[in-house]
C-alpha cells in the first residue's frame, strides 16, 4: 500500500501521534506500508515554522534533516504530470496549492493519501485513509 502523507499527518506522527487515528498508526506502523512524502510537504513545514506556527528545534532545517533520516520515507515525485493534474482537478474547489499537488500526486502515482482533511477526503477519485 502506497501512502502519501499530508503535511499535518507527517508533523502530527513525528511531535503529536496522539492526533493520529488508531487507522492510521496502525496503517502507518504496517510493514506492507510504503510510506511518501511530497518535498512540498518538507517546504511547507518549514514556511510553518517560519511563522511560528509550528516550533521546530534547533530550527527548521536542521529538524526536517533529522526528521528524514530517522524516520523512512520515499520522497513523492514531482513530475511534470503532477503539475498538469494538480492544474486539472474537476470539482476540486481547494485553491491551496499544495493541496492540490498532493492530490494530484497521488493520483498520478496510485497513492492513498493519509489526511484529517474532510475537503480532501470528499474528492473523488482520490483515495484517502483518516
Amino acid at each position: 500500500m502506497k501512502l502519501l502523507l499530508d503535511t499535518h499527518t507527517w508533523l502530527w506522527q513525528l511531535l503529536e501521534p496522539e492526533r493520529l487515528s488508531k487507522r492510521v498508526s496502525s496503517a502507518l506502523e504496517s510493514s506492507r506500508a510504503e510510506i511518501h512524502l511530497s518535498p512540498l510537504s518538507v517546504w511547507e513545514t518549514l514556511l510553518l515554522a517560519s511563522k511560528g506556527r509550528v516550533d521546530l528545534q534547533p530550527d527548521g532545517p536542521s529538524w526536517v534533516r533529522r526528521a528524514l533520516e530517522t524516520a523512512p520515507l520515499v520522497a513523492a515525485e514531482l513530475t511534470h504530470e503532477v503539475a498538469i493534474r494538480s492544474h486539472d482537478l474537476p470539482g476540486f474547489e481547494i485553491r491551496d496549492p499544495v493541496d492540490r499537488f498532493l492530490v494530484a500526486t497521488c493520483l498520478v502515482h496510485g497513492m492513498t493519501l493519509v489526511t484529517k482533511d474532510v475537503s480532501m477526503r470528499k474528492y473523488r477519485p482520490l483515495q484517502t485513509l483518516w
